[in-house]
């Protein structure tokens, strides 16, 4: 008999607990089923499940079977879809997602220049504050700010921004500028919650001392734009990335303070999940993306 199916009827039945109900996932008869299992056990010599008249369960050797049947199975499928993806297009849905501003500012327009590249593909982006979880929500891969702690993903770097403090000049008409991060205890600091973590702005001086400041101020947000229209509007300063508040800082709707201080620098990452392949679809949007990034100067 097939090994490799004899395998998968292992798995099947280890997974669902049932000969009958393997049987039916396979598309198998019964006796069938039985046949691999008992087939497995005689040329491995040992017993992979406990039976009984009511019940089966696996045996602890048969627990460590399993285990290996699941990696040699997935290394299988993965090897064919490797190989599959060696000599394809990139074609279907490539499902991402991105922080608010970011796919506005830098993804939106990049995937319109690719898609025309790849007339076969389709693209859905979903727009979020929040980290998605790319298996949960069945996404190809995504666009994260920060360290990545997640084991489970491949993080592929796309640069890195820098976080300014700014105000309008009408705030500092009235309120004065800081000329220390502690002056910031006494001005409305308006809060981005995406930016972790919550409430604490980090500086260092050129001589290389850390101050950590807790911020507090009339209005948080969860995504920038809210709290960048209220700083523009005179209520407070804010501190995040460069590219998020460039445009109004070169319209002189924002001034930059604290210039002599440095804030910590925001790692910006294309993730996928933890494979040893990729499909052709993120493959070929990832080096898309890193030379349509660099081809404009970088990330801000």
């Amino acid at each position: 008999m097939d090994k490799l199916t004899s395998m998968t009827v292992f798995v099947r039945v280890a997974k669902t607990e049932s000969f009958s109900c393997a049987a039916k996932d396979l598309a198998m008869s019964r006796a069938m089923v039985t046949k691999h299992i008992m087939q497995l056990e005689q040329e491995l010599g040992i017993r992979l499940f406990n039976r009984t008249t009511r019940k089966i369960s696996l045996t602890e050797i048969g627990m460590c079977y399993l285990e290996r049947c699941q990696q040699v199975l997935q290394d299988i499928d993965e090897m064919e879809m490797a190989m599959t993806c060696l000599h394809s297009q990139p074609r279907g849905v490539l499902k991402m997602s991105a922080p608010p501003v970011f796919g506005i500012t830098h993804i939106a327009p990049a995937l319109a220049e690719f898609l025309k590249l790849y007339p076969d593909l389709t693209v859905d982006l979903l727009l979020k504050s929040n980290r998605s979880d790319l298996i949960e929500e069945g996404l190809d891969m995504g666009i994260f700010l920060g360290v990545i702690e997640d084991s489970s993903l491949i993080a592929r770097p796309l640069g890195k921004t820098a976080a300014v403090v700014c105000g309008a000049p009408s705030y500092f008409a009235r309120y004065g500028k800081p000329q220390t991060p502690n002056d910031l205890k006494t001005h409305s600091c308006l809060i981005n919650w995406a930016m972790s973590p919550r409430n604490e702005w980090h500086f260092k001086s050129a001589n290389g001392e850390k101050t950590v400041v807790k911020v507090t101020g009339r209005m948080q947000a969860n995504v920038a734009d809210p709290i960048k229209t209220a700083a523009v509007n005179g209520l407070g300063l804010i501190m995040l990335p460069k590219y998020i508040v460039a445009k109004d800082i070169a319209k002189k709707k924002l001034e930059i303070v604290l210039e002599n201080y440095s804030n910590p620098l925001l790692e910006i990452n294309a993730v996928y999940p933890h494979r040893k392949y990729l499909s052709a679809k993120v493959s070929v949007f990832l080096d898309f993306l890193q030379n349509w990034l660099r081809n404009r100067g970088g990330i801000i």
